[in-house]
């Protein structure tokens, strides 16, 4: 084996431990903000709680949303290993706008709170109801611009092995927010309805 080769595997290797370690990391920072949350939930500081103010099918069409989106970026991986590039960039681009409307639908909900007053200085509950949500949006912000950048590299470079590894990263960081709004819909929304 060359040293090239040599090289690339290891940074192989080095990208892979990376990125599960990222993985771990954000697994911490959301069992944090979910411990807060359970914490704090009946904390309302005599105002309404999340219960009052969530409308749960509209939760519900938003998880419909992501969860349509990993669908559809599962389709993408499978268009990857196919080396069909037309086709990635068409799931590529589904899934970006199912992610996009679910980004819009949580402004929408955020916005609508913040109207009627209740922000995340109101109470204990929404200030942690809104820093694990947000921050769940965040996450799927920025998938979306990694997205973006990689629909970029893939119309430049074409269908590289780099470019399928760096998609392969991205579902899986796609899946997981998927997992994760799964406890958030379960545990915020439908236990906090109950």
């Amino acid at each position: 084996m060359t040293h090239a080769a040599t090289h690339a595997d290891h940074s192989d290797d080095t990208d892979i431990f990376g990125f599960w370690i990222y993985i771990l990391s954000d697994c911490i920072l959301f069992a944090s903000l979910f411990a807060v949350f359970a914490v704090l939930q009946s904390n309302v500081y005599g105002g309404p709680g999340i219960k009052e103010l969530s409308n749960l099918s509209y939760v519900l069409i938003e998880t419909m949303v992501l969860l349509a989106s990993s669908f559809t970026y599962g389709l993408s991986i499978l268009s990857v290993y196919k080396n069909a590039k037309y086709r990635v960039l068409f799931y590529l681009g589904l899934t970006f706008l199912l992610g996009a409307s679910f980004v819009g639908m949580e402004i929408n909900e955020f916005t609508h709170l913040f109207l009627e007053g209740h922000t995340w200085q109101s109470s204990a509950a929404l200030s942690s109801f809104f820093a694990l949500v947000g921050t769940h949006g965040l996450h799927v912000s920025i998938g979306l611009l990694w997205m973006l950048l990689l629909m970029a590299q893939l119309i430049t470079f074409g269908m590289t092995p780099v470019i399928s590894r760096r998609l392969t990263y991205l579902g899986l960081f796609w899946a997981f927010l998927d997992i994760i709004w799964i406890f958030v819909f379960t545990i915020v929304y439908l236990m906090g309805s109950i």
